[in-house]
């Protein structure tokens, strides 16, 4: 199907995935009150996001084989139904264990969900605009991000419980699964062969894919090191509260939304290439601007320069990638999606190095993600395969 009419019927069922999608980043404002509560080091606060992301590395290429044979709506409501039950969790059990397998399931859920969400829209929206659906996507996914440290914030201030936020985000999800199932989606994209395990991972013997995979690594592993790390930065560099730095998540969030939203917009004039390159160094000044800060002013204005950067960098890279293999969507995506293991490693790489060398080091790890986003456009000119 070369071109397929707007239809939004269906169009905002899968978007909405894309709101459940974002409830992964309450791993960031969780991290500093899970580490309040249980009086844990930076190094053991950041194995939090670790058990979130690690099940993208395990998980997400048997997802996308699965997908291939059962269907991507299929797969999409699998993962809403796990999600729901992680986010349940902690509001019934509350302890460092029980935060730990909650997130495991939050973790395992939206793995799922982002292996089958990215083809998913693929199937309701042409080609053409898949690099500016998918901006606009994650920037209705960083609503979610954008009010869930808000949220947490305010549930813990007002009725001294944060985990209050776990209850809204579970009666979001419940009604997305409900919403999706009852919508009717053909899947006409479908693989040229069956895919496998063996035929996905061919595909890291391809330079292209295999840059793409290491950018997705790096970008997830940056914004998660962020997310779970601003907290901390504003309390070591300027002496705020806990509470005070928690809103410094949603300054991120919001250059967050931004940056999707007019990404979505300016995708339909300007070339992927020319976008990532820029908004990559805008990110890499916004990295400078909080190294150097003087103020907690100057911090902020930093994260937020950071958030607007970093913004569009993954639906970016995710839609060359498709676009440049679209019949092998399902396997790419798996890769893709495995990538984001990078969000369980690069923050204790960055905690580890925050306890020995203290925010110099974290901030140093962030700029090195970055700076590797400037060379992926040298491996998509190279590639005959992205077709480009």
């Amino acid at each position: 199907m070369t071109s397929k009419k707007i239809n939004l019927s269906k169009i905002l069922p899968v978007f909405l995935t894309f709101i459940v999608m974002g409830f992964v980043d309450i791993v960031g404002v969780s991290t500093g009150y899970v580490q309040k509560d249980f009086d844990l080091s930076d190094t053991m606060a950041q194995f939090l996001p670790f058990m979130v992301f690690i099940w993208f590395f395990v998980f997400s290429i048997p997802v996308g084989v699965l997908q291939d044979k059962i269907g991507k709506k299929r797969m999409m409501n699998i993962g809403l139904v796990i999600t729901l039950v992680g986010l349940l969790i902690p509001f019934v059990y509350y302890s460092f264990a029980s935060a730990l397998v909650a997130f495991i399931g939050i973790g395992i859920g939206n793995t799922i969900i982002q292996v089958a969400a990215n083809p998913l829209l693929q199937e309701v929206v042409s080609k053409k605009k898949l690099s500016s659906s998918l901006s606009l996507a994650q920037f209705v996914k960083a609503i979610t991000s954008l009010l869930g440290p808000i949220l947490a914030t305010y549930a813990a201030i007002t009725y001294g419980d944060w985990k209050w936020v776990f209850i809204v985000y579970a009666l979001v999800t419940l009604v997305s699964a409900l919403w999706l199932s009852g919508t009717g989606i053909e899947e006409n994209i479908k693989s040229e062969t069956p895919a496998s395990f063996r035929s996905c991972m061919q595909l890291l013997t391809n330079k292209f894919v295999l840059a793409m995979v290491i950018g997705i690594f790096l970008i997830v592993g940056a914004d998660v090191g962020m997310n779970s790390n601003i907290q901390g930065f504003l309390m070591k560099l300027h002496g705020f509260s806990l509470e005070k730095a928690s809103y410094g998540i949603s300054i991120y969030f919001t250059a967050l939304m931004i940056s999707r939203f007019v990404g979505a917009i300016l995708l339909q004039f300007l070339k992927p290439v020319f976008f990532l390159v820029t908004t990559t160094v805008l990110a890499l000044a916004g990295i400078l601007l909080i190294w150097f800060s003087t103020s907690g002013l100057m911090a902020q204005t930093g994260i937020f320069i950071v958030g607007l950067g970093a913004g569009n960098l993954f639906p970016l890279v995710f839609s060359i990638a498709i676009n440049g293999m679209p019949k092998r969507a399902n396997e790419i995506s798996g890769l893709l999606v495995m990538a984001i293991v990078g969000g369980a490693v690069i923050p204790p790489i960055m905690g580890a190095l925050s306890s020995s060398s203290g925010v110099t080091g974290s901030l140093l790890v962030l700029a090195l993600c970055f700076v590797y986003m400037l060379v992926v456009p040298l491996f998509k000119n190279r590639d005959e395969v992205a077709g480009q």
